[in-house]
């Protein structure tokens, strides 16, 4: 068998579920100024919404489309953008430095 003639394996990516939904839907209605940010689907990995508060806490779940992203920010009447477009905020990278630096997860 040469090196080229192998076919990659095909993985498995998981899919949003209602848990996910419900995750997002409890982060944002538990903490103030919450935007989201859409996260495109790739190779391994299915469309992710970012939920990012005031104060830069976050939280990442998969979403069934970035269509379903973007209606969930309606839903929960939160701004929801293209993270490709916009990238992330300030503060999540601030949060995000913080905890790691106390050594502390780095999302919920």
């Amino acid at each position: 068998m040469g090196l080229f003639s192998r076919k990659p394996r095909a993985g498995t990516v998981r899919t949003a579920g209602d848990n996910d939904t419900a995750h997002l839907s409890a982060f944002a209605t538990s903490r103030a100024g919450v935007e989201g940010f859409v996260e495109p689907e790739t190779m391994t990995t299915a469309t992710t919404l970012i939920l990012v508060a005031a104060d830069g806490e976050w939280t990442r779940r998969r979403v069934a489309s970035p269509k379903a992203a973007f209606d969930l920010g309606r839903k929960l009447a939160i701004p929801v953008y293209d993270v490709a477009a916009t990238g992330y905020p300030q503060r999540m990278r601030d949060w995000t430095a913080a905890r790691k630096a106390a050594g502390e997860p780095r999302s919920t």
